[in-house]
């Protein structure tokens, strides 16, 4: 069976590894430190990397990986990764041997220019794209490509499970409790992931069903998201798109 599990890395990254207890693969190794020594406590060959996109806490470990293990290394074929040995774009599909798994590619600019996800196996691996209750900075990008990036995702299966590199759910809660207070689902699941985090536990993945009710980014076209967005800049949003753009400004200023 497939198995898949999140390993902590750097300050609050993810590294996620697929396994069916025999061999793996790894999405954005940040640093090999984690890996190396998840794969020696149970003797395990490393198959494959696959990165998301070009920043630095995605790829810093892949040159050691790739020179122990010599697997090779999936990623966008429009940045610049010089590890990179089977570039893909949307559309692809990812085929592992093993661990047995298959995986389509999804463009999804925004966050960077040449930024993938990888779908499939009932997982989504989303990089910066879609946290929980948030979203990634617009920094190559534009606001319009990231919104339709994310309703490309917002389209797939509700019972997908996120898997999002970084572990920002309680900081990403905060902000969506303001600008949608009403929100009782949303209000469950930051009690849920507050004991999550206490108990030293990760607050992912998350199903794609909870975060189309509870993520604020997800939400543009609600109308209480609309009139927190219209309040806090002071003029009319005729499209969610507009919504959208508004409430990651709103987000990067707090």
């Amino acid at each position: 069976m497939l198995k898949v599990l999140p390993i902590p890395a750097l300050r609050d990254n993810y590294i996620w590894v697929i396994h069916d207890d025999h061999a793996a693969a790894v999405v954005d190794p940040g640093e090999a430190g984690p890996i190396v020594a998840w794969l020696a406590d149970r003797g395990m060959a490393l198959s494959a990397i696959l990165i998301t996109h070009h920043h630095g806490d995605h790829v810093a470990g892949v040159a050691t990986l790739v020179a122990r293990h010599g697997c090779p290394v999936y990623g966008p074929g429009n940045e610049d990764i010089v590890e990179v040995s089977r570039p893909v774009g949307d559309g692809d599909w990812v085929e592992l041997a093993a661990p047995p798994a298959r995986l389509r590619v999804i463009s999804v600019p925004g966050h960077t220019r040449g930024h993938l996800a990888y779908y499939g196996q009932g997982h989504l691996f989303c990089g910066d794209t879609l946290f929980s209750c948030g979203c990634g900075r617009v920094f190559e990008g534009t606001a319009n490509q990231m919104y339709s990036s994310l309703m490309r995702l917002a389209a797939l299966s509700e019972d997908t499970r996120v898997c999002c590199a970084h572990e920002y759910t309680l900081a990403n809660l905060a902000f969506a409790r303001e600008v949608d207070p009403s929100n009782r689902e949303l209000q469950a699941w930051a009690e849920e992931a507050l004991r999550l985090r206490r108990a030293g536990l990760p607050t992912l993945p998350v199903s794609l069903g909870r975060e189309l009710r509870v993520n604020p980014f997800l939400r543009c076209h609600a109308p209480e998201l609309r009139i927190a967005a219209e309040r806090w800049s002071g003029g009319s949003l005729q499209h969610p798109s507009q919504v959208f753009a508004t409430l990651r400004e709103m987000k990067n200023r707090t």
